[in-house]
């Protein structure tokens, strides 16, 4: 057993929250049972998935959209009320690290996509630090941006949304897990010939045709489903709780 205090210092010691300005509360959002032994991981707090955690008699759930953001109009109604009243009547603790799960260098969100896909980091940019800037860890260039797409599609398994903005082979890719289209700028300000991220806005599909650079939409869900495995594994083990990874499926 574990105590909640000892998992939340774990957490709160690798990620180190209080170096992000972020959008919510990172850290312990619903407190549950003060002694665990075993967690759930997943991408989203939703009821379903923990219905999923209840299934599996989890003490706590760590994921990366927790319930609570800023600006939320703080009501317990409809889905809050039906998230929060499972949690609460289950006695399980929800762990939740927006911005400092995206960013740790080895187990975040990034550098899990970046592994997935057989990239290397050889810089960040853009706000925070959060973007990556790369190339395939085996120092080749991709043939063109379909043969990017095609690595993407097979890998993630599901399509992508592509603008391909140039026909030329592509060695310096960037990517940014999640609704990061807002950094198609900065990487193409750093270099890069392609930009990996899991949504696309009106304008970049502009900003790709007039500056030879190629955009893909993974899906948010899609690019941010291996940091959170990765980091409540490497807790888990270190502290000797049992950990499982649900993925709750999502077209996003």
């Amino acid at each position: 057993m574990v105590r909640q205090q000892e998992l939340l210092q774990a957490f709160d010691r690798l990620l180190q929250p209080e170096r992000f300005k972020d959008y919510g509360p990172n850290g312990l959002q619903v407190e549950g049972k003060p002694q665990l032994r075993r967690i759930v991981s997943g991408v989203t707090a939703s009821k379903a998935l923990i219905e999923a955690a209840i299934a599996v008699q989890a003490d706590a759930i760590f994921v990366h959209h927790g319930l609570f953001w800023r600006g939320q109009d703080g009501r317990v109604t409809g889905w809050m009320k039906q998230r929060l009243a499972l949690l609460l009547a289950h006695d399980i603790n929800l762990f939740a690290y927006h911005l400092p799960l995206d960013a740790h260098p080895e187990l975040g969100n990034n550098a899990q996509l970046g592994l997935q896909l057989g990239l290397e980091t050889l810089s960040r940019f853009g706000d925070q630090d959060l973007a990556c800037l790369g190339q395939r860890s085996d120092g080749a260039a991709f043939a063109d941006g379909q043969a990017l797409q095609s690595h993407l599609e097979k890998v993630l398994n599901r399509p992508v949304v592509p603008v391909h903005g140039s026909s030329s082979a592509i060695k310096k890719i960037a990517w940014c897990t999640g609704g990061a289209q807002g950094y198609f700028e900065d990487a193409i300000a750093a270099g890069a010939q392609a930009f990996i991220t899991g949504e696309i806005s009106e304008p970049q599909a502009h900003y790709a045709r007039e500056c030879g650079v190629s955009f893909f939409a993974c899906g948010h869900h899609a690019t941010e489903r291996y940091g959170a495995p990765a980091v409540a594994g490497h807790i888990a083990a270190g502290l000797g709780l049992e950990h499982r990874f649900i993925d709750i499926d999502n077209p996003a």
